[in-house]
């Protein structure tokens, strides 16, 4: 069965930052295809370099993704935050980029 992630938040994206999603989702369909294509090359025992090829470009592409959102999210997302007067949104996007830089 598959695990549905929920929101930890509670927060939902900025409109604007919502209207760009579509473009993510697209590219979100190409990457599982490139994990369906790897669990497949696996299971026909294709050489393991070329396995490992595979995986490092799923991963540069998750990576890709990761970038968009965050640039979205700061855009967006942050900026109204910060016109609201909600500053904690600070120490979000700080411990969000430490978790990307290790």
């Amino acid at each position: 069965m598959e695990k549905i992630i929920t929101p930890t938040s509670g927060k939902t994206p900025a409109t604007e930052a919502a209207v760009k999603q579509k473009p993510l989702l697209d590219r979100m369909s190409r990457i599982e295809g490139q994990l369906r294509g790897i669990r497949k090359m696996i299971e026909q025992d294709t050489y393991c370099d070329d396995v490992i090829n595979q995986i490092e470009a799923s991963r540069s592409a998750l990576k890709s993704v990761q970038l968009v959102l965050l640039e979205n999210h700061i855009k967006h997302c942050v900026k109204d935050q910060l016109q609201k007067g909600e500053d904690e949104v600070i120490e979000e996007v700080l411990k969000t980029v430490k978790r990307l830089t290790k």
